[in-house]
């Protein structure tokens, strides 16, 4: 519905008087309670009243109280008069609210009653050529030239009305201003709620690419890897039962069967590095046994776990281990060994990783070790590396990992 321009004007006015007339008595109740604070607070500092500094106790709660329930008032009158949603600030922030009730709100509260005053000696005013002949004629007659006056006090009357729809707005807007800058989301509290919701959101992204992960996986298991299977059992079928078919078609079936078999075990590798299964049966400690069992170097495992970690911890350390194992056999060949120590102590889930090559590897670098430094931060997790030239390289990860 399309109201026209006057009837716009109107409403508008009608809302701010509206809504500063509800901050008068918000914005002044806590002068009375100041007043008869200090009333007291000198009576008790005279010496001239035994009771006041009992009954001093009074108007300070009472201050306490208004500084909170004030706020609240606040909070409706500016969601309901001014479409603005104020935060619940409770007992948080108790300096910003006590400032704003206690000597930023009698100030506006001031302001308010100038300007509703204003309306109403503006009113009266321009409407004096009405109300005076409410007064007995005698005066009237009495007082030659009262219209010449009542003329002027007319025209004044109307230009103080005049001046109240701005004045209103640009007061609107001050305690709008002021309310949003004191009662509102200060930027460290934005912040933090900004950290907090990036925080959810890292740790449903997380959370969704395990369980992506973990699907691709069972789908590969369940689907291509039987299909694998099942094609390498009917090739080996066919080599031991077709003897009597030429060299050249042996050949080829032969061929197939390894082939199948090395795309098997490929599969298997592939559906290990995208999540093990043994990780979620028997835990972080079974799982890395076997890659321990399949690395192409000798690994000394030690893992002191009391209790398992959180699902995306464990994949986050399993990983760790795997890509840092990998790497091991990848580049340093000369490497004779390598230790794996996994520790718990608290909230801390401790993985280190070293190995005797000649080191110089850099993790500033490595795309490898970017990811996996990205992986760990993944989980608020810190990542140090350390490698000089001639070894050992060491890597240490630490997880968190709340009870």
């Amino acid at each position: 519905m399309t109201f026209p321009p006057w009837l716009r004007r109107l409403l508008r006015l009608r809302r701010d008087l509206l809504f500063l007339a509800a901050g008068v008595l918000v914005h002044l109740l806590p002068v009375p309670l100041f007043v008869w604070a200090a009333v007291l607070i000198g009576q008790t500092l005279a010496g001239t009243s035994s009771d006041a500094p009992v009954v001093l106790s009074v108007p300070l709660a009472l201050l306490v109280a208004a500084g909170y329930g004030l706020t609240e008032a606040q909070r409706w009158r500016f969601r309901a008069l001014c479409g603005v949603e104020l935060p619940r600030l409770g007992f948080r922030r108790a300096r910003r609210q006590f400032g704003y009730q206690c000597l930023i709100g009698p100030l506006l509260g001031v302001l308010e009653l100038l300007l509703l005053a204003l309306l109403a000696v503006g009113i009266a005013a321009s409407t004096v050529l009405v109300w005076i002949w409410i007064v007995p004629w005698q005066w009237r007659v009495g007082h030659p030239g009262y219209t010449t006056r009542a003329a002027y006090v007319t025209a004044l009357g109307l230009l103080a009305l005049a001046a109240v729809p701005p004045l209103a707005a640009g007061l609107v807007r001050l305690e709008d201003l002021v309310g949003r800058a004191v009662l509102g989301v200060s930027r460290s509290d934005e912040l933090e709620r900004r950290v907090e919701d990036l925080t959810e959101s890292r740790a449903g992204a997380v959370d969704a690419a395990d369980a992506e992960r973990r699907r691709i996986e069972r789908d590969l298991h369940d689907g291509a890897q039987q299909r694998l299977v099942s094609l390498a059992l009917n090739l080996g079928l066919a080599k031991a039962t077709l003897t009597d078919l030429p060299p050249e078609a042996k050949d080829v079936i032969d061929a197939a069967h390894r082939e199948a078999k090395d795309a098997i075990e490929e599969l298997n590798s592939l559906v290990r590095g995208l999540h093990p299964a043994v990780l979620d049966e028997l835990g972080l400690d079974a799982a890395l046994s076997g890659l321990a069992a399949r690395a192409p170097l000798p690994v000394r495992l030690r893992v002191d776990l009391p209790e398992r970690a959180a699902a995306p911890v464990e994949a986050v350390a399993y990983f760790v281990v795997s890509e840092a194992l990998t790497n091991v056999a990848k580049h340093a060949p000369d490497a004779t060994r390598a230790d794996v120590t996994v520790t718990r102590l608290g909230g801390i889930l401790r993985v280190a990783i070293a190995d005797d090559g000649a080191g110089g590897a850099d993790a500033s670098r490595g795309s490898g070790l970017k990811g996996l430094a990205q992986r760990v931060r993944s989980v608020d997790g810190t990542f140090r590396m350390s490698s000089p030239v001639g070894g050992p390289t060491v890597m240490r990860v630490e997880l968190p990992c709340p009870k």
